[in-house]
């Protein structure tokens, strides 16, 4: 018997199941990862530089010792195609991530996965490696320590690869019994067998589970969260790794498509490997041992894209019974420990050739988000379907069912109930006689009817979606939600489904099933547990008692489990079986020959060490980057930065500003003599994208700190975007990092420094907008480095390299006023106290302007879109903190601050968490959803990124603010190292005082939801709304 549910059967499941757990938690309470020969030459930074004969790129040599990071720095900003960056031998200690941005074709290396050891133990970037939108890039022979976020990550990458590396965290991380990795160890310490995994909580309460060590390992959540990541990126092969204690997955390939993950191992994490909406994957010849669970196949809700077709044979997945160690709320925490491998709401899956043994749950879990009830995301389908199982060899699975996690259902007082369900496979297995425990494959039963009133979803444009060979809408969250969810593809017109095409699961014969455990349950999900709250008795314990369940469970229909294979038995049953998957290879790698080479050093002599003329920009350097600022004679004074410009240059302001620990800004705008700007008239479909500069153009931005009480203001850095083009005429921008230093005599200089660094830096001054005074220091002011620079300058939709992202035409629509309260000669250049759009285009500076500005009192065009200032009440036009002008100042404020990276083209796609302010405010703005890639630290034990109203389970605020101390857990990750107190404070009035239930997806929300979400599976059962 299969099962189409309701909510409303849902719900009283759910209070069944919590009624019951939470009886029995105070029952039990009550009870007790080699240079070779060629010769190196020393260069100016980078490491050595070695020019192997069988290569046209450089190889940049870093070895160990207390200058590896800036070498590592140093190389990385400036590789090119085939240039190799080349760790030695031995144990690095390293103070940033190795972040590697907009190019092609280059390769990282060590001297061995055994050899090379790269610690990030004190590093200040969550990665320890990051590839962001590069197209052709090999990671080998090296592994990556202590990583505070994800050890090996992939984002947008284009033909990957990850081989001989390993990705592991120190045993007991930051736990007082934690065996730190170090240069004395680490040869020791990578080696970590799988013998005997800690199978209970050692937090958990329950005194009969004494067994919460390991002698092999132990695991914290204060691990990263991913060992080796791969998102939204294609052609991406993951071969011979080995991943050792992550905190939520191992070797995750996520939102990618053509992936092969082969020949690699994971132990000690909570999921093994992961494929999450993948297209086309593959996995074969792993080894999953001592995870909480194995292998997992999935769909999570409101994403880019969703997944199809994967392989996973010839690998072995065995004793995967760690307690699950993730924090409650996480996505992972629903996975029950002794997990082999779990499907979700994933179609098209080949599982061949493997084995499954010693794992304590299930071999193999079928399951479908009808766990939680009714899934918010309809675009999305809730089933896993057409899962071929065959020749695979199963032993021993289902025996060791874990018990309940109380310490966690107590914390959440009865929340996180997941860790719960393998009891209640347990014991509907035992009411169909089967015994208490799990089985070599466990299917939840539940299935969908035909939805014949629901007609095929609409784009964003309001055509029908487009549609795979099999008639299943190819979907993503760059399409509205529907109001139903489609499922007609599935079904002939009388209503029958379509088999065994759409069938939920194939299981051969042929596969051999130990006679140890039981073969196949079907436990019906959560079905027939709201009975079991109806029970008429004044002894709540008495509910729990087998022989009265067995004495009362004739009669409740689907409460017992049914163990009839032959009805997955597909050719048997249907007359012929699924058809096996086609091989996949990967698509051919052709480089683009994009990216020039380097000029040599005479040719930026040339073009920098030149005569400067008084007033005129030195326009000819802008092809080069030049040592120093002033080489380029941008400001009439080359001692200051805010002193008034050269040549053509504008200054300007905008209305919401990045935040950056306080630091005043001074920013300028140098259009090319005989050039012009042009207006950007369709901002809401680009909403990425700003005016556009003509070529040549130089955006520059001096950060300043400022003490008004001593009249004094000090600039730190100016940094500066030129926009240049390449040979074959492709635009791009190169962002260059000038730092303020003493010059000698009195003097001071902005020197180009590539690697970044950080300074001490202290502010006390008026806010020249709100009115505020601002006081405050730092030991922690951070200077980006190139590869930081393209992180959140870089989106797919705009110019190639580091894009501006302030001055779009909606934040520039304002009267300039000097942001600094101290006098300067940008204050009296002549757009002070304009409209800044209307003075560029009557002095021609910009074209493709509207025909006239309609300016109100402010100064600002009432016909052009317009954010307001985030800390200046009424500056949205609607009345100083009503409900809209909060929303329009929160969302000016999240805009400027998060939407660089967190649209659908940034470096945060893959999140689906999007806020620019053309936006609806729903699912994909935050509303009741839950998070992708948070990991632990990133949650605070929160629930949803903005819970309506309710600010304190608001991931949003939480990650902004002081309770996000862990560097995986602060956002924005760069620009900032105090809380910007005012940003916070206005973001927790708008989702207390203005977003409410009426909000799209509000309903969503589950009050007392601690669960997480996202991974709804045997372990997640559903809670009470």
């Amino acid at each position: 018997m299969h099962i189409t549910r309701s909510r409303l059967d849902v719900a009283h499941s759910k209070r069944a199941l919590q009624a019951v757990l939470l009886s029995l938690s105070t029952l039990v309470l009550g009870a007790c990862l080699s240079s070779g020969g060629d010769d190196p030459t020393n260069t100016a930074g980078g490491g050595s530089v070695i020019n192997p004969a069988e290569s046209t790129g450089r190889v940049f040599l870093i070895q160990p010792g207390p200058n590896a990071t800036e070498e590592m720095v140093k190389a990385m900003v400036q590789l090119k195609p085939k240039d190799i960056l080349r760790f030695d031998c031995g144990f690095f200690d390293l103070k940033t991530g190795i972040q590697i941005t907009t190019t092609e074709d280059v390769i990282i290396e060590g001297c061995g996965m055994d050899e090379t050891f790269l610690s990030f133990r004190e590093s200040t970037s969550q990665e320890g490696f990051l590839a962001s939108n590069v197209r052709g890039i090999t990671v080998r022979n090296l592994t990556i320590g202590d990583s505070p976020g994800d050890a090996f990550k992939m984002k947008g990458v284009n033909h990957g690869t990850l081989k001989k590396v390993r990705a592991i965290w120190s045993s007991g991380r930051k736990l007082p019994e934690e065996r730190p990795i170090t240069a004395a160890n680490f040869r020791d310490e990578i080696k970590v067998a799988c013998t005997d995994p800690a199978r209970h909580n050692p937090a958990n309460p329950n005194p009969l589970e004494t067994d919460n060590t390991s002698p092999d390992y132990t695991v914290s959540t204060a691990s990263g969260r991913y060992g080796i990541y791969p998102v939204e990126s294609r052609n991406i092969l993951v071969e011979e790794t080995e991943s050792i204690g992550a905190s939520d997955a191992g070797i995750y390939v996520g939102q990618t498509n053509i992936a092969k993950i082969r020949k690699s191992r994971a132990a000690f994490n909570v999921f093994g490997f992961e494929i999450e909406n993948v297209q086309d994957g593959e996995y074969s010849e792993n080894l999953a041992e001592c995870n909480s669970g194995g292998f997992l196949v999935y769909d999570l809700d409101n994403l880019t894209q969703y997944g199809s077709r994967s392989r996973g044979y010839n690998n072995i997945s065995r004793n995967n019974n760690t307690y699950n160690f993730a924090v409650p709320g996480s996505i992972v925490a629903n996975v029950p420990r002794g997990s082999g491998l779990i499907t979700l709401a994933y179609d098209k899956i080949d599982i061949y050739d493997n084995v499954f043994e010693n794992n304590g749950t299930a071999g193999i879990i079928l399951t479908s988000y009808d766990l939680l009830g009714e899934n918010g995301d309809r675009r999305m389908d809730v089933y896993s379907e057409a899962v071929n199982i065959f020749d695979n060899t199963f032993k021993n699975n289902g025996n060791d069912l874990p018990q309940p996690d109380f310490a966690s259902i107590i914390a959440t007082q009865g929340g996180q109930i997941s860790s719960a369900f393998p009891l209640v496979v347990g014991l509907k297995n035992a009411l169909g006689g089967g015994g208490y425990r799990g089985a070599h494959i466990v299917w939840d039963g539940y299935t969908d009817s035909l939805n014949s009133s629901c007609d095929l979803p609409k784009d964003r444009n309001g055509n029908n979606v487009a549609v795979d060979a099999d008639g299943k809408p190819i979907q993503g969250n760059q399409n509205p939600n529907p109001s139903c969810r489609y499922n007609k593809y599935k079904f002939e017109t009388n209503g029958q489904r379509k088999v065994p095409a759409w069938w939920f699961s194939c299981i051969n014969p042929n596969n051999n099933f130990g006679s140890d455990s039981l073969a196949f349950s079907n436990f019906h999900g959560t079905r027939g547990l709201d009975a079991v709250i109806n029970l008429n008795t004044s002894d709540p314990t008495a509910n729990l008692s087998l022989e009265y369940i067995q004495s009362i469970a004739t009669g409740i229909p689907l409460l017992p489990s049914e163990f009839d294979v032959s009805k997955h038995d597909c050719m048997a049953r249907f007359g012929a079986d699924l058809p096996r998957l086609p091989d996949f290879e990967f698509e051919p790698f052709v480089p683009s020959g994009q990216f020039a080479p380097e000029p040599t050093a005479e040719a930026v002599k040339a073009l920098c060490e030149v005569p400067l003329k008084a007033g005129v920009v030195n326009e000819a350097a802008a092809q080069v980057n030049c040592p120093d600022l002033a080489q380029y004679n941008l400001f009439a004074n080359d001692q200051d930065p805010a002193s008034r410009p050269n040549g053509q240059g504008m200054p300007y302001v905008l209305n919401s500003k990045l935040f950056s620990d306080y630091s005043i800004k001074h920013r300028v705008m140098f259009i090319p003599e005989g050039k012009q700007a042009r207006f950007l008239e369709d901002e809401e479909s680009r909403v990425n994208s700003t005016i556009e500069f003509p070529v040549g153009t130089i955006i520059a931005k001096t950060f300043s700190f400022v003490d008004q009480p001593r009249a004094k203001e000090t600039p730190y850095e100016t940094r500066l975007l030129i926009k240049r083009q390449r040979t074959d005429g492709q635009n791009y921008w190169e962002a260059l990092e000038y730092i303020w230093q003493d010059a000698g005599n009195g003097k001071r200089k902005a020197v180009l420094t590539q690697f970044g660094g950080s300074a001490a830096a202290s502010w006390d001054y008026v806010d020249v907008d709100s009115g505020r005074r601002q006081t405050g220091s730092t030991n922690a002011y951070m200077f980006p480095n190139a590869s930081q620079c393209a992180i959140c300058h870089s989106n797919n939709d705009v110019d190639p390299g580091s894009a501006p992202i302030g001055p779009k035409p909606r934040n520039l629509n304002r009267a300039y006023v000097n942001e600094s309260p101290m006098f300067t000669g940008q204050a009296q250049h002549p757009v002070n106290g304009k409209n800044q759009l209307k003075f560029m285009c009557e002095t021609g500076l910009m074209n493709g302007c509207p025909s006239s500005f309609n300016l109100d009192q402010r100064q600002v065009a009432t016909n052009v879109n317009h954010i307001p200032k985030f800390n200046n009440p009424g500056d949205s036009g609607m009345p100083a903190n009503s409900k809209g002008d909060i929303e329009a100042r929160a969302r000016a404020y999240l805009e400027v601050n998060c939407a660089h990276c967190h649209n659908v083209n940034g470096q945060a796609s893959n999140t689906g968490f999007y806020v620019d302010v053309f936006r609806a405010v729903d699912s994909t703005y935050g509303i009741c959803k839950k998070p992708t890639a948070s990991g632990s630290e990133g949650r605070g034990t929160r629930t949803y990124d903005i819970h309506p109203a309710m600010s304190s389970d608001s991931i949003v605020p939480y990650r902004m603010g002081p309770e996000a101390v862990e560097l995986a857990a602060k956002m924005p990750p760069l620009a900032r190292s105090v809380v910007h107190t005012e940003g916070v404070a206005l973001i927790n009035q708008w989702i207390d005082q203005v977003i409410d239930s009426s909000y799209e997806n509000a309903d969503a929300c589950q009050e007392g939801n601690t669960s997480g979400g996202g991974l709804p599976l045997i372990g997640g059962l559903p809670l009470l709304p």
